[in-house]
């Protein structure tokens, strides 16, 4: 069955989710990844949005940004940033997704600036991608794979993941759990539990291991367990378009 590459990055998001978590969902892919794993295998999960809505069922239509109509309609709570934020800081929250213009090795994460021909772009900066990175029991990172985002080490910390390695998060007294998944259109990283390094633990289907490297700019450390991605299955796919009917968001890639 074919299907793009940002459908199997949506369902490989999706299988994160467990039964029963507080998810903070985040715009784009994640919010078809909650919808999916609501429809299929994690009924009880409960997705929270930055803007203060809270929701045990997904919107009601296809949305753009989270404070459309169709994602207020129906909520379980629709109150402000401080409300939910607030269960971030009590601990509250299973898992968050979030992204990011650059990455490294470590799974830090910048969106603040960044250099293209010698100049400096101003990028949008953190809104609650670094609270979700310091409080969340664990987040998982979605994002476009290409050797300019993947960087030895990113220009600015905007959202830390393991910092420098090792015990870093520890040392620093951030509380969270740190980042579990990378999820990028080539494949799908862990982290190592010591090193607090990124390895390679899926590949997608039709990408090579060698593919993969060629697009990182750090020597790639590869899982002993490595596998290729499962594939979406035809009830992942239907859900992924049930809740994406026009490719808004997977069309493309």
């Amino acid at each position: 069955m074919h299907y793009t590459q940002r459908e199997l990055m949506v369902v490989a998001a999706a299988r994160e989710i467990r039964d029963g978590e507080m998810v903070f969902v985040g715009m784009r892919l994640p919010l078809l990844s909650f919808a999916v794993a609501k429809e299929l295998h994690a009924p009880r999960s409960i997705g929270i949005f930055e803007n203060g809505v809270i929701r045990d069922r997904p919107a009601l239509e296809s949305i753009f940004t989270i404070s459309d109509p169709p994602n207020v309609a129906r909520a379980l709570y629709c109150g402000g940033i401080l409300d939910v934020m607030g269960l971030l800081q009590s601990g509250q929250v299973d898992l968050g997704f979030i992204g990011g213009a650059e990455i490294d090795r470590f799974g830090n994460l910048n969106t603040h600036w960044v250099e293209e021909s010698g100049k400096k772009i101003r990028l949008p900066g953190s809104g609650g991608a670094a609270d979700i990175a310091t409080l969340a029991r664990r987040c998982i990172i979605i994002m476009n794979h290409e050797k300019r985002r993947f960087r030895p080490r990113v220009r600015f910390i905007t959202s830390p993941g393991y910092g420098e390695g090792g015990d870093w998060r520890r040392m620093k007294h951030i509380h969270g759990g740190g980042p579990s998944r990378v999820i990028t259109s080539l494949g799908i990283f862990s982290f190592d539990p010591v090193s607090g390094e990124m390895l390679l633990s899926f590949f997608h289907p039709g990408v090579t291991v060698e593919e993969v490297r060629g697009e990182t700019g750090w020597p790639l450390r590869v899982s002993g367990d490595l596998r290729e991605t499962p594939p979406p299955s035809p009830e992942e796919l239907g859900a992924v378009r049930k809740y994406d009917p026009k490719g808004v968001w997977t069309a493309n890639g």
